[in-house]
């Protein structure tokens, strides 16, 4: 029996990709700066997996992702020649994190995921973060989990095992869902039923994962079809 329900953020249930690049557009442009905004978006991205490997191998104290993010961002503009930008605007920028839009269907996912079990985002993401993307976009949670409430990021196990127990559930009554396989496979290999949603655009046109890569109970292209086959 499935308990509860905990979920991937980043691309599972929004766009990173074109929502960073319209916020990095509405800011710099009127400063006049002109850059292939997608291309800004995914080397911000791009940054995400190091920064936090720097936090799991222990070169680095725990860091909340907002931190880290702006770290990054001071990478990624000291590359682009845009190191100039003013502290108010790299402080806005690299909030633009928590006003990323979601997919369609995952307001309306949620809530009838909700009606069946006990829903909370399972992200990298810190709270405050997690909460103004929840607020903006309309999602109703039971809890906000994951990273920070772990001090420790995916796909180390603690972050799903911490999230399972929060709602005192054993593992095999968890179902993580996530685009992405590598987040489903450490999921599984911590005892949790797992849940792939496919998310084609992700990353640019065609360029998401559409089938999962690593065995799953569940594979859905929505969040929506995912709450009628719970």
């Amino acid at each position: 029996m499935i308990r509860a329900c905990i979920f991937d953020v980043f691309g599972t249930l929004v766009d990173w990709r074109a929502s960073i690049a319209r916020e990095a557009q509405s800011l710099l442009a009127p400063l006049g700066i002109a850059l292939n905004w997608g291309e800004f978006a995914d080397a911000w991205r791009q940054q995400y997996q190091p920064a936090m490997d720097e936090v799991r191998s222990g070169r680095i104290p725990f860091s909340r992702l907002d931190d880290l993010h702006r770290r990054n961002l001071d990478v990624i503009l000291k590359a682009y020649g845009i190191e100039h930008l003013e502290e108010a605007t790299r402080r806005d920028l690299n909030l633009a994190w928590h006003r990323l839009d979601a997919w369609p269907d995952v307001a309306d996912g949620l809530r009838a995921i909700r009606q069946k079990c006990r829903v909370a985002p399972c992200s990298n993401g810190n709270i405050s973060l997690l909460v103004d993307l929840s607020r903006r976009n309309g999602f109703q949670w039971d809890a906000i989990l994951g990273a920070e409430v772990a001090r420790a990021y995916k796909p180390s196990a603690v972050v799903y095992l911490t999230a399972a127990d929060a709602f005192d559930c054993a593992p095999e009554e968890t179902l993580m869902v996530a685009a992405h396989s590598s987040d489903l496979a450490a999921a599984a290999a911590a005892g949790l039923r797992t849940a792939f949603v496919a998310r084609p655009d992700e990353k640019g046109p065609g360029l998401g994962e559409t089938t999962p890569l690593t065995p799953v109970e569940f594979s859905v292209q929505s969040i929506v079809e995912l709450a009628e086959r719970l």
